[in-house]
C-alpha cells in the first residue's frame, strides 16, 4: 500500500476515533434527547466532507508551469538532428507517416527513416514509447 493511501486512512481513522470520544465525553445521551439526530448526522457529515475535501487538496498533484523548456544538451547526446526532431513533435500529435512526409515535404521513406533513427536513438520499438521517452527527456512538450 503507498504511504500517502496509508496516511489518509490512518487520519481518517483518528478522526473517527475522536469524534467518537467526543461524543461520548459530551454525553450525547442527554443531547440526543434535547436536539433531533439528524443535527448531528448533518455535523458529522460535514465534518467529514471538509476532512475529505482537505485532505484530496494535500493529496492532488499540483500542477506545474505551463512554459516548455527543451532538453537541448540531451538532444545533442541523442544526437537527434533537427528534421527527426520535427518527426518526433509530429508523431506525437497522432500524424500517420504520409500526414508527416505530406507536412514536411518529404516521401513517407524518409519519414520511414527518420523514425528508424528516432527508435534507435531513443532505444525504443515503438512510437508510443518512444513519445513518452521523449517527453520524459522533455524533447517535446
Amino acid at each position: 500500500m503507498r504511504k500517502p493511501v496509508f496516511k489518509t486512512i490512518i487520519l481518517y481513522a483518528l478522526a473517527l476515533a475522536l469524534a467518537a470520544f467526543v461524543l461520548q465525553w459530551l454525553e450525547y445521551r442527554f443531547f440526543l434527547k434535547t436536539i433531533p439526530t439528524d443535527i448531528y448526522i448533518v455535523l458529522l457529515a460535514l465534518i467529514f466532507v471538509s476532512l475529505g475535501i482537505w485532505v484530496g487538496h494535500r493529496l492532488t498533484a499540483r500542477t506545474t508551469s505551463t512554459s516548455f523548456e527543451r532538453n537541448d544538451p540531451a538532444l545533442r547526446s541523442l544526437g537527434i538532428s533537427s528534421r527527426e526532431l520535427e518527426v518526433l513533435e509530429a508523431l506525437a500529435t497522432g500524424q500517420s507517416n504520409k500526414e508527416i512526409a505530406r507536412s514536411l515535404g518529404i516521401s513517407p521513406n524518409t519519414i520511414k527513416t527518420h523514425i528508424a533513427h528516432l527508435f534507435e536513438k531513443l532505444s525504443v520499438d515503438r512510437r508510443v514509447l518512444a513519445i513518452e521517452k521523449a517527453k520524459s527527456l522533455h524533447l517535446i512538450p
